[in-house]
Formats: structure tokens, C-alpha cells, sequence
């Protein structure tokens, strides 16, 4: 039997974790090649949640020029190795390498994104496929403004997070969260690596503040990069937990009392899920701002204010949230079917 043949390219945790519901819903009908970089985050993430992934180069650093490198580097590896597989499908989340081979290859490539305040992975990639999926809360001009033409966009009823919440874990697992009778603050540091994060973030001030204020509970610190948690040891010590990715993010968000993010995934993830969740707005985006109105993320930058929303959030009920959080769930639908409507045709 002749399997159609797709390439999918994961570069982030999230796409991992899309890219996990979409070959299960595809349900062994395919011949799959899932390819990614040499990148920490994704690279445990993968052993976690034991995902086959094929590593062919690296990622760039937070610098243009070894982004650059980075890119041509792995596009020259991966185009062979491509050829080779011949795909009849390419699917990604604005992967600039896949668009790039794709184009180069004459193979059809459908990506999905929310991120449309990543411009320079849009121009790269947006002018260069055949298909776009996005959430319908964005409009179609943030992104045809890249390059793709409004009919080439198809919109979903649904964030994605309603996507990656949906994946199960493994409960037996022991979490980082030391005392049972204390409540779990989670704290995610920021992207600081990608092309459309701003360098200077609130993350440590607003640490120290949890810290100083809410020193009596268990305070864990989720970081992203070797570096980012090095220094922030040096400045913390033994104050807090700091953990790299070593547990999934779904398992410790099902444990945690109060969550504090920088508006990406996590924090949609975690507002999803009907956990309290106040965002730091580190990246301003609009899957941030449809949450914030639908109230299940209160945004706030000031440590002062966000320390006492977690005291506020300690003494009150979570009924409310987790309520609108269902309904909410219960308006969307799966993206996923979408995408099998397009590989169909």
C-alpha cells in the first residue's frame, strides 16, 4: 500500500505537542517524518513525552547573524535529506528552513500560526506556502499583509492551546512542588531568544517580589535556557526553585495553584485549564488579549500588584474560573480537522 507521504518541521515545545494530536488524529494512515533542531527545550520535551524526532542542525542564539548561519546551515543538511524522503506534504508553524525547501522542492506546504507578531519569521515563510491555518480571533490582515493571498487563510474556531491541553501525562511522576500543605506558584520565564521578544522583561523583579511576599509557599520557576537559569541562581540562590525543562509543562500546570506567565503557550495553556493565571505581557499578542477579555488571564506588569492578585487568588474560590474556562472549551472546535480537510483535498 502506498502511504501519502508528510513532512513535518517542529522547531518549539508547543509545535511538539500540535504536532503530537495531528499524527495521532492522522491515525497511522501516512508515512510521517518529523524533523527538528538541536534545542534544548524541544530536545526534552521530546525524550518526555517520547517523540521520534530527527535532529538536523541547530538553533541560532538571539543574534541575527548566527541565526542566519544557523538557518543556511541546516537548510543545506535538511534539503538532502528531504529530497531524499520526497514528501507530497509539508507541514509546519512557519518553519523559514521548510518554506524554503518546499518552495525549492515544488512541494505543497500548509503552516499553522498565532503569531503574526513574529514578523520576521512571517516574511520568511507566509509569501513562500500554499495554506495557512490561524485561530478566528485573528484577522486575516495581520497576516495577508506578509505576503499570502485571504483566500489562501483559513480561520478555526479555536486557540491552540485547546489543541496541546488535551495530551496525557504521566501522573507517577514526582513533581518539584516540596511541601503539600503549601500553595504552588509556577513562574515561567521569558522567550528570550526569539527575533520578536523584547531583551529587557520584569521576570526577575517580579520574582523577588513573590519571593519576599510569599516566601511561606512553594515557588518553582520554569526557565527556558542554560544561561537564563544560571543567572538567575546567582541572583536568587536558594530562594526559589529553578527548573529547566525536565517536567511536562501540562503535569505541573494540573499541580499548581497560581500561575504566572509571559502571555506565550503556558499561559494559554494554564488559562485553559481554569487556573488562575496572571500574564506578564512579555510578548504582547493577541491570543493573550482574547483571553484577558474572555477573563481567565489577569494581565499586569507591576510586581507589587501582581504579588498581591496571588494573595487575592489564594483567598478566593477557583469555581468561577474553571467554569469559564469549560465553556469557553466547549465553543471551539478542533483545528485538526481542518487540516485533514486540506490534506484530503
Amino acid at each position: 500500500m502506498n502511504y501519502l507521504k508528510i513532512w513535518i518541521d517542529i522547531l518549539t515545545p508547543k509545535q511538539l505537542l500540535f504536532s503530537e494530536s495531528i499524527i495521532k488524529k492522522l491515525d497511522g494512515k501516512y508515512d510521517i517524518l518529523c524533523t527538528s533542531r538541536d534545542y534544548d527545550e524541544v530536545s526534552k520535551l521530546a525524550k518526555i513525552r517520547n517523540f521520534d524526532l530527527i535532529y538536523v542542525g541547530k538553533h541560532g542564539g538571539d543574534k541575527r547573524e548566527t541565526k542566519l548561519k544557523a538557518s543556511i546551515d541546516r537548510m543545506t543538511k535538511l534539503s538532502k535529506k528531504i529530497k531524499a524522503f520526497s514528501p507530497d506534504m509539508v507541514i509546519s508553524f512557519c518553519s523559514p528552513e521548510a518554506a524554503r525547501i518546499s518552495f525549492g522542492l515544488g512541494i505543497k506546504h500548509t503552516v499553522f500560526s498565532d503569531s503574526p507578531h513574529a514578523d520576521s519569521v512571517m516574511r520568511l515563510t507566509l509569501p513562500l506556502i500554499q495554506k495557512l491555518l490561524i485561530p478566528h480571533n485573528i484577522p486575516k490582515k495581520e497576516f495577508s499583509k506578509y505576503g499570502i493571498a485571504e483566500k489562501n487563510i483559513i480561520q478555526y474556531k479555536a486557540i491552540d492551546a485547546v489543541v496541546t491541553i488535551q495530551r496525557k501525562i504521566n501522573e507517577k511522576i514526582v513533581l518539584p512542588f516540596k511541601n503539600k500543605n503549601k500553595k504552588n506558584i509556577l513562574i515561567r520565564l521569558v522567550e528570550e531568544e526569539a527575533s520578536y521578544t523584547s531583551k529587557s522583561n520584569k521576570s526577575i523583579s517580579i520574582i523577588k517580589k513573590i519571593v519576599n511576599e510569599h516566601e511561606n509557599e512553594n515557588i518553582v520557576v520554569l526557565g527556558r535556557y542554560a544561561n537564563q537559569i544560571k543567572n538567575l541562581k546567582k541572583i536568587m540562590g536558594r530562594k526559589v526553585k529553578i527548573i529547566e525543562m525536565s517536567f511536562d509543562g501540562k503535569h505541573l500546570l494540573n499541580n499548581t495553584d497560581v500561575f504566572i506567565g509571559s502571555g506565550g503557550t503556558m499561559t494559554a495553556e494554564s488559562a485553559l485549564m481554569g487556573i488562575p493565571t496572571i500574564s506578564y505581557n512579555a510578548v504582547p499578542n493577541i491570543i493573550e488579549d482574547f483571553l484577558v477579555k474572555k477573563q481567565l488571564i489577569k494581565r499586569e506588569t507591576n510586581p507589587n500588584k501582581i504579588s498581591k492578585q496571588i494573595s487575592e487568588i489564594f483567598e478566593s474560590s477557583n469555581k468561577e474560573n474553571q467554569k469559564r474556562a469549560k465553556k469557553i472549551i466547549s465553543q471551539m472546535e478542533d483545528p485538526i480537522q481542518k487540516l485533514i480537510k486540506i490534506i484530503n483535498e
